[in-house]
């Protein structure tokens, strides 16, 4: 009886959220409405039920129809967009013989900014003096970190993870069977822009069918990209619903000094997107303005590949990126270079364990050791797929520091992650704001302009 209540008022604020879009209420607006009445719902079922309780536990169950579907309608449309938009971005000569040179440059910002991540997350875990032996483990701890022992043995060299970015079935991995199905993807789309350019100045006259083709499908594909982000407001308030629902205010409260720390690295890092934004010669505060509904979904839903729709339209639309460089930095910082999971996380964790073992965090050279095994494994998440989880495992296991320990954190992960996530795909974009800057591909005019195209339009 009491889930069906919860339910049926989830549906009425679906219906409010509804009215609002009738009466022509900006989507930006109805994004944030749904984000506070999601919130506000949650701390309810939470301060009626208690987080984990039967009733919540089915409450979820039924919120995670629109709110876990709603993600999974955006994954599903994340892996055409990729393949297509490449492979229209060709067509369109805008990528050519800068490929090397795009690619490059997308590879050196997400991995830079992910070493420069490092020195802030180590930085934060020192002035707040976090200490891996001074957390208390309970039992839900200690499973934790014997699982994560367990999965440290699925970790393989870097030249094993860069040979799985290789698509050596595209098919399987036009699927996203593999974690590293996305990069694959654009190399694959790649191989088949180049050979359109061959095609091109052979054969004109079936270049011009091919270039139709893709443009049709391009068009279908952008238009059910369109029809799923206008459910954007229905997705987030049931994911904020039940983050907020089921999050555990006791355990947020005895880690609270990691979470803040953890913040505070978060948003330094953030400042630093903007610095760079800046020293590009373009507007930061116009970058946030443009970028808040994205940062913020992907804040919500913790899924990078699920806000990768998002973070290609915003590029594209509303910072005035090419499609080849927007699907480039979107999909590369999927899986490497992620300046929150592989960056700031797995530096805090090594700080934080090491006096465990007898190793001074503030050394120098483990310092230097630190920031350069981050940067390197960053490549490596995408072998083995599992995001932060993975990056402390590859991270830990390098160093020789006990993997277990990060168990401990596990009541505070979701909140933590979200932030993580957030900044993962404001790396991404500004990889991509960057590239087109520096190769003078950049739409200025698009950039600068104050009218934000709506996202939830086509």
């Amino acid at each position: 009886m009491f889930t069906i209540i919860n339910v049926i008022v989830l549906l009425l604020i679906i219906l409010f959220l509804q009215y609002l879009n009738k009466k022509h209420v900006k989507f930006s607006n109805r994004v944030f409405i749904a984000l506070i009445l999601g919130i506000i719902l949650g701390l309810v079922l939470q301060l009626i039920y208690g987080a984990t309780s039967e009733e919540i536990t089915n409450t979820v169950a039924w919120y995670n129809i629109i709110g876990t579907g709603y993600v999974k309608l955006l994954q599903m449309v994340a892996m055409p967009l990729v393949f297509i938009s490449i492979l229209s971005a060709f067509t369109k000569l805008k990528l050519g013989n800068n490929l090397g040179k795009i690619a490059g440059l997308i590879l050196l910002i997400l991995v830079g900014t992910t070493a420069i991540s490092a020195g802030v997350g180590i930085t934060s875990a020192s002035i707040f003096n976090l200490n891996a032996s001074e957390l208390v483990q309970g039992d839900a701890e200690k499973e934790r970190g014997a699982s994560l022992e367990e999965k440290s043995a699925e970790v393989t060299t870097l030249p094993e993870q860069i040979i799985e970015l290789l698509p050596a079935n595209p098919f399987l991995d036009l699927t996203g069977a593999r974690s590293t199905s996305t990069i694959a993807v654009v190399i694959f789309a790649a191989f088949l822009g180049f050979s359109y350019l061959r095609v091109v100045r052979k054969d004109e006259e079936t270049s011009k069918t091919i270039k139709k083709l893709i443009e049709s499908i391009y068009s279908l594909v952008m238009g059910v990209v369109t029809i799923v982000l206008r459910l954007t407001p229905f997705g987030i308030l049931a994911i904020m619903a039940r983050t907020v629902a089921t999050s555990d205010f006791a355990a947020i409260y005895n880690l609270g000094k990691f979470v803040l720390a953890s913040y505070v690295a978060l948003i330094v890092v953030f400042f630093i997107h903007l610095l760079i934004i800046s020293l590009s010669g373009l507007s930061p505060i116009m970058y946030i303005k443009k970028s808040a509904e994205t940062l913020l979904f992907a804040f919500t839903s913790r899924s990078s590949a699920g806000t990768l729709p998002l973070n290609l339209k915003t590029q594209i639309d509303r910072f005035g990126v090419p499609d080849g460089i927007a699907n480039f930095a979107g999909s590369f910082g999927l899986s490497i270079g992620q300046n929150g999971c592989a960056g700031v996380y797995p530096a805090m964790l090594a700080v934080m364990i090491a006096p465990t073992v007898g190793i001074n965090p503030l050394n120098p050279s483990f310092i230097l050791t630190v920031i350069f095994v981050v940067a390197i494994s960053s490549f490596g998440v995408a072998g083995v797929g599992g995001g932060a989880t993975f990056a402390a495992i590859i991270v830990l296991s390098a160093l020789d520091l006990p993997i277990a320990l990060a168990g401990v954190l596990i009541s505070v992960e979701p909140l933590i992650d979200m932030g993580r996530t957030a900044l993962n795909v404001s790396g991404s974009m500004v990889a991509g704001i960057t590239t087109s800057r520096v190769t003078g591909e950049l739409n200025k005019e698009t950039y600068q302009n104050p009218v934000l195209k709506e996202l939830g339009e086509a």
